[in-house]
């Protein structure tokens, strides 16, 4: 039997992925659990292991380019006899760019997303934040064939990733040239599951891309445009609010050594102001006002090699400032390989902008699709003040703005939201640790 294997919806917003590099050669026998492709989704990159035993024939969608989700990238031979049919289909379809019949009826693959720091099930990759080293499936089983200690081998693939080339060299063997790269996906009816496992892709070279060249976007990139053109059919409106952040920075002073972020506190502040205005945490159907029961604050992080994801802090007014720093420092360890499960960077509801860091005194945030408000906040400056006794004092103030659905949401509503917002800020932090 030849199955088709297909590139599948590894998130909601995901309608094409990109082949990163393909684990597998074709003439390869594939294992059941043994990984096969990497792929690039919208902004994570996935290992996609097979729950099927037989040999990859041919290879349909390279390594480097893209297909639409659903459609064929590879297919997978039950046995010797059926790989030149299997040759000749793949052929079909390359020159025609439609899927040509089987000789026997093609039984469709499919491919199913699972937690990033989880082990495959052959034990084959881990998140490289956990301190052990990255191999590929095919990398440990030459290694106990040609009995090569893994632990003396430094990786040449993807962020130290071990592949079968390095066991190769380390065994003193010519390397076998690696097939194309990348994974293929599947998402087909009546799915047959393949487990797939988050893996971190290679960051481009400072400086690859010389002064005047011209550089496709990526499959992130490409996201964040369609994202940010749905964007614009929202009639949007902007209100501004400069708050003291004295005590504030006062309380991030005494806590910091536990651990405890600045982000998370701003997040934490803004989760509770929005427990008073639930508004502010809604979005627009055309049925209408779409109240959440959640509120998941979602912070922008700029990733390398361009555009940006959004970690979302899930049910931020529940949790502890110190659970909530632990849980960002993890987000944000994870997106920059590109480990984030889709759950943990498109649920937010509501959405932080900091670009105050970089010093930045005021900027407006783009609102994101789905959601009702946006948080654009600039960097905290000493700022000379009148104070309440008539004299002149100094103060760290910093300035918000936020971009509201005007559909929804108004101007008073936004005024209320940030009038208690840096109330919290300037006049109780100290609840923001409770």
């Amino acid at each position: 039997m030849i199955r088709e294997v297909f590139m599948p919806a590894l998130s909601s917003t995901m309608t094409e992925g990109k082949i990163v590099s393909w684990v597998k050669a074709p003439g390869d026998k594939v294992e059941k659990g043994e990984t096969v492709v990497i792929v690039e989704s919208d902004k994570a990159d996935m290992d996609v292991e097979s729950f099927y035993e037989g040999i990859l024939a041919a290879i349909v969608v390279d390594a480097g380019d893209t297909a639409p989700v659903g459609e064929a990238i590879a297919l997978l031979a039950e046995t010797e006899a059926e790989v030149e049919a299997a040759k000749q289909q793949a052929a079909t379809k390359g020159s025609s760019g439609e899927s040509a019949a089987a000789p026997a009826a093609p039984a469709p693959v499919a491919a199913t997303a699972t937690p990033a720091e989880a082990p495959a099930q052959n034990g084959s990759t881990a998140s490289p934040r956990s301190g052990r080293v990255v191999i590929s499936p095919r990398a440990r089983k030459l290694a106990k064939e040609l009995k090569v200690d893994l632990a003396t081998l430094q990786g040449s693939g993807p962020h130290g990733r071990i592949v079968a080339q390095d066991v190769e060299r380390a065994a003193g063997k010519a390397p076998t040239p690696a097939g194309p790269a990348a994974t293929a996906l599947v998402n087909t009816p009546a799915p047959a599951p393949l487990a797939v496992v988050a893996a971190p892709a290679p960051a481009p070279a400072a400086g690859s891309a010389p002064l005047g060249q011209l550089v496709p976007f990526s499959t992130l990139q490409q996201s964040v445009v369609r994202n940010m053109n749905a964007s614009l059919t929202v009639p949007v409106f902007h209100v501004g609010y400069t708050i003291t952040t004295d005590a504030l920075d006062a309380l991030y002073k005494q806590i910091k050594s536990k651990g405890v972020t600045m982000t998370g506190l701003l997040a934490k502040a803004v989760a509770v102001a929005l427990k008073k205005h639930p508004v502010l945490n809604a979005y627009y159907t055309d049925q209408g006002l779409q109240y959440r029961p959640n509120i998941n604050v979602a912070v922008a992080v700029a990733m390398e090699g361009g555009g940006l994801i959004t970690p979302v802090l899930q049910n931020a007014d529940q949790q502890d400032i110190y659970s909530l720093s632990r849980t960002w420092r993890d987000l944000v360890e994870r997106s920059r390989v590109k480990q984030l499960k889709p759950e943990e960077y498109t649920s937010g509801t509501f959405t932080l902008s900091n670009l105050g860091m970089f010093g930045v005194d005021s900027f407006d945030a783009i609102l994101p699709p789905g959601q009702g408000s946006i948080l654009a906040i600039g960097a905290a400056k000493p700022t000379v003040v009148a104070t309440a006794d008539g004299l002149m004092g100094i103060k760290r103030q910093m300035r918000v703005n936020i971009t509201c659905d005007h559909r929804i949401i108004y101007g008073a509503d936004a005024a209320s939201f940030l009038k208690d917002l840096a109330d919290v800020i300037e006049n109780n932090p100290q609840s923001l640790t409770l």
